[in-house]
């Protein structure tokens, strides 16, 4: 069957339409997406513009469509924390909603680690033993960790790239205060965070799942995306502070010149960085892998799940209530 899931998040939508059946690992068929900051079209009081929201209702309009013409059989459609925080979200979902048709389900920061600490696990299989997955978005930095399919914590934290970057880094190339400034509040807001994971125990691997990890990882040696998902890819604590130091120094444009950065992530490199940064220092690890599944292909893999066995996942806790068939859509072919 052929299955989409509709990711709206904080710097690009996307609609991700793969074929999977039974005992195969879903194959990506098509994907069609664009570069949306909803982070950019927030306004004094925390709310989306109405332009931010006409860009996301065509967007889906546009999703939905592309869904249709390539037949597929089932629908997922999310939203994370661009929408999550904003003040407004609820009537933005409702707008969304009433001109689309399309109910987006709004996943919580913990539902959002969870469902990518899955991928995750799958991923790697049970041989990796106990792992610990970091996940970089535009809004919100995402944590789980566990030893079974789902996470024994999941959590988040406000310290999204996009987000840090327009709170933090105004300047181009930034100010040296700036940067220790944002340093000092990443391991601020982290400390209370990382606590929540001690007592479990070390994780044998420490997965990255975001397109920062692997922009930093492209940067600091890793092959290209062309080379393909099953080569390992590393990005070692070392080269990750010798490169945060390098970027803090550069400008948006000359970012552009590094290997595996694109015009959407330039700006906000240097914040993811310096995250990734605190986040590899706050956990005692010297490196992390680059995981190619995130947060789509949890949402995937888990529905798939629900079509085959007889009735849901036994979720932990604290996705408890995520449930993707609340918002399953029947999709007509055009």
């Amino acid at each position: 069957m052929r299955l989409g899931v509709l990711d709206i998040g904080s710097n690009t939508v996307h609609l991700l339409l793969v074929d999977a059946h039974l005992g195969a690992r879903p194959v990506p068929f098509a994907s069609h997406k664009r570069p949306l900051s909803l982070v950019q079209y927030l306004d004094g009081d925390g709310n989306i513009s109405d332009a931010g929201q006409h860009e996301l209702t065509e967007f889906v309009l546009e999703a939905w469509e592309f869904a249709a013409r390539h037949k597929a059989d089932d629908l997922l459609a999310f939203c994370t924390s661009a929408i999550r925080e904003a003040t407004n979200g609820p009537a933005v979902l409702a707008r969304v909603k009433y001109e689309t048709t399309v109910t987006l389900q709004e996943l919580t920061g913990s539902e959002e680690a969870s469902m990518t600490f899955f991928a995750v696990r799958r991923w790697y299989g049970w041989g990796a033993g106990p792992v610990l997955n970091l996940d970089i978005g535009g809004g919100s930095f995402e944590m789980a960790f566990g030893q079974d399919e789902l996470p024994e914590v999941a959590t988040s934290v406000p310290l999204g790239a996009s987000r840090l970057t327009r709170d933090w880094l105004a300047e181009d190339p930034p100010s040296a205060k700036s940067v220790k400034e944002l340093r000092r509040y990443i391991r601020s807001t982290l400390a209370p965070a990382v606590s929540k994971f001690e007592g479990l125990g070390r994780a044998n691997l420490v997965a990255g799942t975001s397109k920062t990890f692997r922009s930093l990882a492209r940067i600091a040696g890793a092959a290209p995306s062309a080379a393909g998902p099953y080569v390992k890819r590393e990005l070692n604590a070392t080269d990750l502070g010798v490169w945060a130091q390098r970027i803090s120094a550069m400008k948006v444009e000359d970012r552009l010149f590094l290997p595996g950065v694109s015009d959407a992530r330039a700006h906000q490199l240097l914040a993811g960085a310096l995250v990734a940064e605190a986040a590899l220092e706050m956990f005692k690890f010297k490196k992390m892998r680059i995981c190619p599944w995130a947060l789509r292909e949890g949402l995937i893999l888990r529905r798939l799940d629900q079509l085959v066995f007889a009735g849901p996942l036994s979720p932990a806790p604290h996705i408890a209530n995520l449930d993707p068939a609340r918002n399953t859509i029947e999709v007509t072919p055009a």
